[in-house]
């Protein structure tokens, strides 16, 4: 059974390679490899996670299989997204990614309820999250819990930028 636990300050070099190795399985055929690479060892590095992991406004939690590896993870915490007349107590859900071997079990559900619960707790209101435009999937389950796009903008990827959606949720729906 997979387990859900807040991630720890040990868990950043694990974190960091999870973090990387879904990155390039679900997007890492977009890019070339120059620019898949500069992204990598600019965002997805444990320098990073240490920094989310020591900040108390961040919340973090890993999905962890049976054997102890780390197969997903949820990161959230103040809104980051370029969205016009940002309120100060806004909310991102900034990053949900699982493993495509640990998809399709229900983890990413519970792993989003956890951030959102959390974010409701902190009181960060209005919630947002960054989505790639052509990423169906995830736009799906952020629609279940009534995000809906409200605005654009470019994601470096290296030299490379991607359309992505900002997606506010707009009802509650949880």
């Amino acid at each position: 059974m997979t387990t859900i636990r807040p991630a720890a300050p040990e868990d950043a070099a694990s974190l960091a390679a999870l973090a990387a190795a879904t990155f390039t399985e679900t997007f890492g055929h977009l890019y070339a490899p120059a620019d898949l690479e500069a992204f990598l060892q600019t965002w997805k590095v444990p320098a990073i996670y240490a920094r989310h992991l020591a900040d108390p406004g961040i919340f973090l939690t890993v999905a962890e299989d049976p054997e102890g590896k780390l197969v997903g993870y949820v990161l959230a915490g103040p809104c980051k997204l370029p969205v016009a007349d940002l309120a100060p107590t806004a909310g991102e859900v900034r990053e949900l990614y699982l493993l495509a071997s640990s998809q399709g079990h229900g983890l990413g559900t519970r792993l989003l309820d956890g951030a959102l619960e959390w974010l409701d707790a902190n009181g960060r209101s209005p919630l947002y999250v960054g989505v790639w435009s052509e990423n169906h999937g995830a736009q799906r389950l952020y629609g279940r819990y009534g995000f809906r796009k409200v605005g654009e903008y470019e994601f470096p990827v290296g030299t490379h930028m991607d359309r992505e959606f900002i997606l506010e949720q707009v009802e509650d729906r949880s």
